[in-house]
């Protein structure tokens, strides 16, 4: 029972140690002033993204509910589009697909921040549409939902499933202007960055932590043989997951 065994082990884990106020209050600050750089060095980096030059793309299509449509009408109007390309194992039901992706965009419930700053978000799936469709309303995806499965190479360009590409639009031409993958895709996963402002962080085996802090038991974004997000679907009652707390 892995949420169980998490649960367990932080409720009887090591704690910081205990210190006044004001020693507590000067550590903080030490650390406060590497936080801002640290923020700094982001905004930097971010400004160097934005001058990134971009490259264009071919008319390639995806598939989605109206059958074969071309890239440059997922914008939907807008002029940016930002697309996650989920990994699908054919065949496999719902509770065997992947727990990366799934915790990478299931946290993309909340557009409207982004559709105010004239970009669409939607995800292009390795799988065929008319089988990982009805995934996505399983998991109640408030996003559009697109097969790549047949389009064009040139729209993965080999760099495979679990990434994350940006795209701008002139008129009817459409460029791309950033990509990024492995921890690249925490951009979407707001629990990890509220997690590492907790005194247990992640509760990951590779974390850096002090000896007796917490880790998790089991897979980090599985419990009980389903991504974790799945427990709280329709048709998947607590009942049948760890120990009804999720």
């Amino acid at each position: 029972m892995e949420t169980a065994l998490t649960v367990t082990s932080a409720r009887s884990a090591a704690m910081p140690a205990v210190v006044d106020r004001q020693t507590w209050l000067r550590e903080r600050d030490e650390l406060l002033a590497r936080e801002k750089a640290h923020t700094r060095e982001g905004d930097a980096i971010a400004a160097a993204r934005r001058r990134l030059p971009m490259t264009l793309m071919p008319p390639v299509t995806v598939r989605g509910p109206g059958g074969e449509t071309p890239l440059v009408d997922v914008f939907e109007g807008r002029r940016m589009l930002m697309a996650y390309f989920h990994m699908w194992h054919d065949g496999k039901p719902y509770e065997d697909q992947c727990e990366g992706c799934t915790f990478s965009t299931c946290h993309m419930q909340m557009l409207d921040y982004l559709h105010a700053r004239d970009v669409t978000y939607a995800v292009f799936c390795q799988g065929s549409y008319d089988e990982s469709a009805p995934f996505a309303e399983f998991m109640g995806y408030p996003f559009p939902w697109y097969s790549a499965k047949d389009s064009d190479p040139a729209l993965v360009d080999g760099r495979g499933f679990g990434l994350i590409a940006c795209y701008l639009r002139d008129g009817d031409q459409v460029y791309e202007t950033y990509w990024t993958t492995g921890r690249g895709v925490e951009a979407l996963m707001t629990s990890y960055h509220a997690l590492d402002l907790t005194v247990y962080g992640r509760q990951e085996p590779w974390e850096d932590a002090p000896d007796g802090w917490p880790k998790v038991s089991g897979h980090p974004w599985r419990v009980d043989g389903r991504p974790t997000a799945q427990w709280n679907r329709p048709g998947v009652t607590a009942a049948q997951s760890c120990c009804g707390q999720c």
